[in-house]
């Protein structure tokens, strides 16, 4: 009898050029001839801080002999979406450039996913690992929680080490936050694995694991603020972002403690920065998985000069309790430590009193 034949198939999609450095924005129009990008671009970037960078973009790439056209959008929904989109078709853009944050990058990322044309991704901030991985997020639809929606992995990276220092520690703070959270995520993963048979990648978990141990090994040089700490947390944010892309999925990267910042995001009308409020939300996760780990977790980020109490959040403790207790319907299909019911009232406040997110 012959033996079944193998028919397991695996389609990642990974960036193909990564740049990181002082000055390498410069070196932008020469990443898009080595990729054979040709024809019209379209910068999209915000409106108020990276409105200058997306600029410079738009000149650089301008002066290499490239049509630009340039796009500013307030942040991330479906009429941005759209309004880039149609800017794209009616420029006949061949590729998109996003110069920003998380939003503005999503931004681009959908829309050029959507009208299938490639992708570049510039960060102007280093907040949280969307910068290099195939996924996107943006608010679904009637206010309701924000959704991980497929999008494609960017081209290229190209990250400006200068730039990215320029703009305040707290971003950088933040996307150190969003990396320590890999650490619960791959839990609540396995986890998924043995209750729910999810599908796993042990080489994606390792992958994610290991940035989440990177930061959590470099906090002291982290916290001296400099541009090699931007150089340090760049390179795990783009670490996780391809964890994701091999995993084919955000299960890696984003678990309970991310179900816990979107609820928050529901809840307060003005939320924390996502890795911040990822960032607490971790260490509440890794406490409820009965881990000593919770608090060299909690040291590191204060190491670092993220926040881990409601305070610090900006947030007040009854949200703090709110979100807990509703976490679990975020993203139902993603199986957690905090199961299809969620913790009770009174177990969510003994977790925040615990582990000192609130008094």
């Amino acid at each position: 009898m012959e033996p079944e034949a193998f028919a397991k198939v695996k389609w990642m999609q990974l960036p193909r050029d990564l740049i990181v450095g002082h000055g390498v924005l410069e070196e932008i129009s020469r990443v898009c001839r080595h990729l054979g990008l040709r024809g019209d671009a379209l910068v999209v970037t915000g409106v108020h801080y990276t409105r200058k960078i997306g600029g410079e973009v738009t000149e650089i790439l301008a002066d290499s002999g490239y049509d630009v056209q340039l796009v500013e959008v307030p942040t991330i929904s479906r009429e941005s979406i759209y309004n880039v989109e149609n800017i794209a078709r009616e420029n006949k853009s061949r590729f998109i450039l996003s110069v920003g944050g998380g939003t503005i990058i999503d931004t681009g990322k959908i829309a050029s996913f959507e009208l299938g044309i490639p992708f570049i991704s510039v960060p102007t901030i280093a907040s949280h690992d969307g910068i290099a991985s195939p996924r996107a997020s943006i608010r679904g639809e009637n206010g309701n929680s924000p959704v991980s929606r497929e999008a494609q992995a960017p081209l290229a990276v190209v990250a400006d080490t200068k730039i990215i220092y320029s703009a305040p520690f707290r971003f950088t703070a933040a996307g150190c936050g969003d990396i320590i959270a890999n650490y619960t995520a791959v839990r609540d993963w396995q986890l998924a694995q043995r209750l729910q048979n999810a599908e796993f990648s042990s080489y994606a978990a390792a992958l994610s694991e290991m940035t989440a141990n990177m930061i959590m090994e470099k906090a002291k040089e982290i916290k001296k603020r400099d541009e090699s700490a931007v150089w340090t947390v760049v390179k795990a944010l783009v670490s996780s972002g391809v964890a994701i892309s091999i995993a084919g999925t955000s299960a890696p990267a984003s678990g309970s403690e991310h179900k816990f910042s979107h609820a928050l995001d529901m809840i307060v009308d003005r939320p924390a920065l996502h890795g911040e409020q990822c960032g607490v939300g971790t260490i509440m996760m890794a406490y409820l998985y009965g881990d000593n780990n919770w608090q060299l977790i909690r040291d590191t980020l204060k190491e670092i000069g993220a926040p881990t109490t409601a305070k610090e959040l900006g947030i007040k403790e009854e949200h703090i309790i709110e979100a807990l207790t509703t976490a679990h319907k975020i993203n139902p299909e993603r199986y957690t430590i905090l199961g299809e019911s969620g913790l009770t009232q009174e177990a969510a406040e003994r977790l925040a009193i615990a582990t000192g997110v609130i008094d």
